[in-house]
């Protein structure tokens, strides 16, 4: 079995170093991959700094992965080789749960994710159970896909999993990696966008991605003036906000979905939950069937990411680029081992 090469943190926040390690025999239900693009995400760089406490060193990150299929297990009959794929956050399911037999197998008892406890795709081939690779349609960028195995998904699956109409007014907090998608995706979905963002100079780029109406995230009497006029609100940061503030923008019924990871408890009052009836909810990533219908959408209505790309190879920079908040707004790392 030959090694497979990869960039690895050898400790928590330390820089990646050259890594190779020996996967073993192929399972009868996984594919090995050949890498040829991964996205760079915030939970990439929060593995490596183990914010979560979930890392294992040295670690492998990299879970918006495209390459091709270059071997299939004796059981895989749901993609081939040769075939240009997708990878994303989860690697494996158990397939015989309640909710995997539900076809919810993104909430899998024993689910298993692509850098939690498992080396991941900034290497030149990664494995993963063939449930979890997706075959990239026709108009699919393939340098840009891999941040939909990702940042798109999380913010296309709310749009299924709650319901969202087309008829529905939509608001997004936070213009970035998640938020960018979220807007193309809920304006070709028919709804009345809002986007709400601290940088002024954010505010045409948010427009030119789908946002109807702009508000400034910082301006209270901005938030104000829009009380009780959203139907959902879909929260893709990261840091803790004036949530009460957030809450009174929506209308009676109203929904407050979380995608972003929010460190902080949330500090809401009850009676602005229950007087209005409304719903403080939250997903991650899509089941396999949703993945396949956000790619399908994207292909349908041109929705790709914003993308900046490095050479794997200078990964260590491309780190630095997205803590230092420049990155717009996903980075995307190009396999080139010699």
């Amino acid at each position: 079995m030959t090694a497979i090469r990869a960039y690895a943190a050898p400790s928590a926040g330390a820089p990646l170093e050259p890594f190779e390690y020996d996967p073993g025999p192929l399972g009868a239900d996984q594919v090995e991959i050949r890498v040829e693009s991964s996205g760079l995400c915030h939970s990439d760089v929060s593995m490596i700094n183990d914010e979560w406490g979930l890392a294992q060193f040295p670690l492998v990150a990299g879970h918006e992965v495209v390459g091709t299929v270059v071997e299939a297990g004796a059981n895989v009959t749901d993609v081939r080789v040769g075939q240009r794929v997708g990878l994303g956050w989860f690697s494996h399911a158990c397939h015989h749960c309640d909710p995997c037999l539900s076809g919810d197998h993104n909430l899998c008892r024993s689910r298993g994710h692509t850098i939690v406890g498992r080396h991941g795709g900034f290497a030149d081939r990664v494995r993963a159970q063939s449930t979890w690779v997706f075959p990239l349609p026709d108009g699919i960028d393939a340098i840009s896909a891999g941040p939909l195995f990702c940042g798109g998904i999380t913010v296309f699956n709310p749009l299924i999993q709650s319901g969202v109409k087309p008829t529905d007014r939509v608001g997004v907090v936070g213009i970035g990696g998640l938020g960018h998608l979220a807007l193309q995706f809920l304006r070709a979905w028919g709804c009345e966008v809002t986007a709400f963002t601290s940088t002024g100079a954010k505010a045409d780029e948010a427009r030119r991605l789908g946002a109807h109406h702009v508000v400034d995230s910082r301006d209270p009497e901005a938030l104000d003036a829009i009380a009780g006029t959203l139907d959902f609100l879909l929260v893709t940061v990261n840091v803790s906000l004036d949530w009460n503030r957030y809450l009174d923008t929506l209308a009676p019924r109203g929904t407050f979905h979380i995608v972003g990871a929010i460190p902080e408890p949330l500090d809401m009052e009850a009676f602005k939950v229950f007087f209005e009836q409304r719903r403080v909810t939250g997903s991650p990533v899509g089941s396999p069937h949703t993945t396949k219908l956000m790619l399908d959408f994207c292909a349908r209505h041109g929705i790709k990411p914003q993308t900046e790309v490095f050479p794997m190879s200078r990964l260590n920079d491309a780190i630095a680029h997205l803590e230092a908040g420049k990155a717009r707004y996903r980075v995307v790392l190009e396999a080139d081992f010699a």
